[in-house]
């Protein structure tokens, strides 16, 4: 878990969150990544906690709050929309634009699973901005901003659009088994932590599995 510290300061702390990993421990039990923070607490008398989630299967940065006050001030953050997102996502064929902005409303496909998520049109105000960094072999590379934070906003968008994102299981064309892992990365996450200091901007390196379709798409492995 130290290893994967990206950020630190009194305030909070901001992780490479790995593919794979719950970010807490679901209703059926087994491992998640909360079970790890202990080692986080940097002599604080109690663990860091998390500010927002990322899905299991996304990677990349993860925002703690180190305290209870640092926790209310990061949710009010996340909740006005005053902290900055960018994933890097890998799609199967993608926009023809170079950039453009996904408005689709989004709702809950079924209530006892209410992860799983759909577009409807009397559903909750979902936006996308993204932005083409490269292509190659019917593949595109974007870089997406949620402008609003709905549980599988970006892989519910995509595949709307018709790109769905390499690997995605649930709403792409992905085997449920077998398949490519999904290939969504939390870039970079950028916090007004401070009132009297710029914006903190974290970057997290890209991750093993999907440097190679990212190299395909013009990414010349730079982090």
């Amino acid at each position: 878990m130290l290893a994967r510290l990206l950020y630190r300061d009194g305030l909070m702390l901001v992780i490479d969150k790995p593919a794979g990993f719950a970010v807490h421990r679901g209703p059926k039990g087994g491992e998640a990544l909360d079970d790890y923070f202990d080692a986080l607490r940097f002599g604080l008398p109690r663990n860091p906690a998390l500010a927002h989630r990322l899905d299991r299967d996304t990677s990349g940065c993860l925002v703690l709050g180190r305290h209870r006050k640092a926790l209310a001030l990061l949710g009010k953050l996340f909740k006005q929309g005053k902290i900055g997102k960018t994933y890097w996502a890998v799609v199967e064929g993608g926009p023809e634009a170079a950039e453009g902005r996904i408005d689709i409303a989004l709702s809950k496909r079924d209530e006892s699973r209410g992860w799983w998520m759909k577009a409807d049109a009397h559903g909750l105000p979902s936006v996308t901005t993204w932005k083409v960094l490269g292509r190659g072999d019917g593949l595109t590379w974007l870089a997406l901003e949620p402008l609003t934070g709905r549980t599988h906003q970006l892989r519910v968008h995509c595949a709307e659009m018709g790109f769905p994102v390499v690997g995605d299981a649930i709403y792409g064309k992905a085997l449920r088994s077998g398949g490519p892992p999904l290939h969504l990365h939390a870039r970079d996450v950028t916090v007004p932590i401070s009132k009297n200091k710029p914006p903190v901007t974290v970057t997290a390196p890209v991750p093993a599995h999907m440097r190679e379709l990212l190299g395909k798409c013009g990414w010349k492995g730079d982090g």
